[in-house]
């Protein structure tokens, strides 16, 4: 594949919630090529995958950014951001309180504007590109999944103003959004659902892992500004 940064330093991708699923698939894909800063909320896992990969770890609690500002004060360049971290939490309208719907929406809309507000003059200079893992339900939203559905719609609102924002400032901008993944976050979301977890039903993340990397390092005379990744047909 030809990278969009050929040539030039290798470029530096933050991708957020790291630790596992996706972002951790992700982060394996894309060490040989990429520095990486791998964020997550607690160390642990993520500062054992940071030494395998020899990545920057980078503490950040989703549910409070305000804090942020501090916390990548002193990173440096960033060329690239994959904002990949989320929370789900299902539920009827009828019954969900206050406290789950500012919870989702901080955490999976709130959270990647601000972040992305304080690395953009980085992205800027980069020419980088900034990818919002959404969902399928970023496109429709289902009974039981209003809040979840509410801040990924919102987040693609998020994708679809910056994108025509930054154009000029020759940053690209793609909303992902994958089908039911397996991830410990789906096998919470079957639990929640009264369901079965069968990973081998399911994308598996190296999947998509694979084709945000492909985003990432697409030709500069391209830009893909939404991509859906769906399960393959099944004999």
């Amino acid at each position: 594949m030809t990278s969009a940064h050929s040539g030039a330093l290798r470029p530096v991708t933050l991708i957020t919630g790291a630790a596992g699923g996706i972002g951790r698939a992700l982060a394996r894909l894309l060490a040989s090529d990429h520095d990486l800063i791998l964020s997550g909320r607690t160390s642990g896992p993520l500062d054992t995958l940071c030494g395998e990969l020899g990545a920057t770890p980078l503490l950040l609690d989703l549910t409070r950014p305000d804090t942020f500002e501090a916390a990548v004060a002193g990173l440096g360049r960033v060329t690239n951001v994959v904002h990949n971290a989320g929370v789900v939490d299902l539920g009827p309208v009828g019954t969900q309180a206050y406290d789950v719907w500012t919870h989702t929406l901080t955490v999976n809309t709130v959270a990647p504007a601000e972040l992305t507000r304080l690395l953009l003059p980085g992205l800027r200079a980069a020419q980088g590109t900034v990818v919002f893992v959404n969902s399928g339900a970023g496109l429709r939203a289902n009974a039981g999944w209003a809040s979840y559905a509410a801040s990924k719609h919102a987040l693609r609102a998020l994708a679809d103003a910056l994108r025509d924002e930054e154009a000029p400032h020759g940053v690209r901008v793609t909303s992902v959004y994958p089908g039911r993944t397996a991830t410990e976050m789906q096998r919470r979301v079957r639990t929640q659902e009264g369901a079965d977890y069968q990973p081998e039903v399911f994308i598996q993340p190296e999947t998509v892992a694979a084709t945000i990397a492909f985003v990432l390092n697409a030709p500069r005379d391209a830009s893909l500004t939404d991509v859906t990744v769906r399960p393959g047909p099944r004999a």
